[in-house]
């Protein structure tokens, strides 16, 4: 090739598109590349997908065993608690790593309810001495409001305050019966209880995802001691819930991913007809869609969590765009990867249920789709 003909080429050839500094945040750093692969070989090792399906089938809910590895052995409990602390000093984006890979093997845990909605609500009231504690891992916190709370939208106390005793019923707190401290908002403020006192009592429900139940919470006279005043616990709830959206979004992504992966490796060695079902166009088609908009998931995700993680004015946009986006596709992607795997997908013995399950609970968690829609709407000032 001559010269100037080399000279042409390079002049006609596309310069790579340069990768700004918002870009790198969308992409995992060396830190969140360990961590993930240490969470990950971790739950391949104590929580694979077949352990928690038998939990399930002998009706246990929750798996104290792994969550004293992630919260003590691995210090995952207080990971985004400040040093000061005592916690890990890491960033959101750190805890929205370890949400993906806890979705990838749907560990019954109460990570998201305690580590990052709990913690964040106690962290804009400093309470160094529950903080400390929750990083420590010894005892499981919980913001005790209803898990379809909407960020954005006010929290209506049901429980009374008066002189530090705390009366009244609150419904559907996921991990309730997991927790050991409740956070409950009333309109006197925010207070913490402890969740085995005598006056409270928690009531398991019926609930659609067995890996994170539910509970009905009554709480009789129980003594409560204020973390935040009347003036605070509005903004503080909002806080923590919009920060559970947001991160709910890695979550997502996390059943997304497995279900998609899980799928193209069946299409692969599933035969039919004398050829793997992947090679049939209609199968291709399906899955290469899927592909596509769980790669546009990742980007609103992680994007959702460094805003949260940076405390980013963008941080309610974020959350919102990523709940419309992440929430139904992690449905799709669990039902596809229902269908696809053909008659064995629909049995209680394949994990595919468990996944569909949880995208299905999820998708109404800190509000549906629609919900953030019309919030959306609002933030950016869309006139109907």
């Amino acid at each position: 090739m001559s010269e100037d003909k080399a000279r042409a080429d390079a002049t006609l050839r596309p310069e790579p598109p340069r990768r700004t500094s918002a870009d790198q945040d969308m992409l995992d750093s060396d830190v969140d590349e360990e961590l993930r692969a240490g969470v990950r070989d971790m739950l391949a090792q104590r929580s694979p997908v077949s352990r928690v399906l038998a939990r399930i089938e002998d009706g246990e809910a929750y798996d104290r065993t792994l969550w004293r590895t992630l919260a003590t052995e691995m210090g995952l409990a207080g990971i985004a608690i400040p040093e000061r602390f005592g916690g890990g000093g890491a960033s959101l984006r750190e805890s929205a790593v370890v949400l993906e890979e806890l979705a990838r093997s749907v560990a019954p845990v109460p990570f998201l309810s305690s580590s990052v909605v709990a913690t964040a609500a106690l962290l804009a009231g400093d309470e160094a001495d529950l903080l400390a504690t929750l990083a420590a891992g010894e005892c499981i916190a919980v913001l005790a409001v209803p898990f379809t709370s909407t960020p954005g939208r006010p929290v209506e106390p049901s429980v009374t305050a008066s002189g530090g005793q705390l009366s009244g019923r609150i419904a559907s707190v996921a991990d309730g019966l997991a927790a050991d401290i409740l956070l409950v908002p009333t309109a006197a403020g925010l207070y913490t209880v402890d969740a085995h006192a005598g006056e409270v009592g928690r009531a398991g429900v019926v609930s659609f995802d067995l890996t994170r139940p539910i509970s009905d919470i009554t709480l009789t006279g129980a003594a409560g001691r204020l973390v935040a005043g009347p003036d605070q616990v509005a903004a503080t709830v909002r806080t923590a819930l919009t920060i559970g959206a947001a991160l709910l979004a890695s979550e997502q992504l996390g059943l997304a991913q497995w279900c998609l992966d899980t799928t193209v490796e069946y299409a692969k060695t599933r035969y039919q007809f004398g050829r793997p079902i992947g090679s049939f166009q209609a199968l291709k088609h399906r899955l290469a869609d899927l592909f596509v908009d769980v790669a546009q998931a990742r980007a609103a995700a992680r994007y959702a969590a460094t805003c949260a993680a940076t405390g980013d004015d963008d941080l309610a946009v974020a959350a919102a765009v990523a709940q419309a986006w992440c929430s139904p596709l992690a449905v799709r992607a669990a039902e596809e990867c229902v269908q696809l795997h053909g008659g064995i997908g629909f049995t209680w013995e394949h994990p595919a249920h468990l996944f569909l399950k949880r995208a299905k609970a999820d998708a109404v968690a800190f509000g549906n789709a629609d919900r953030h829609r019309q919030a959306l709407a609002t933030l950016v000032d869309l006139q109907p």
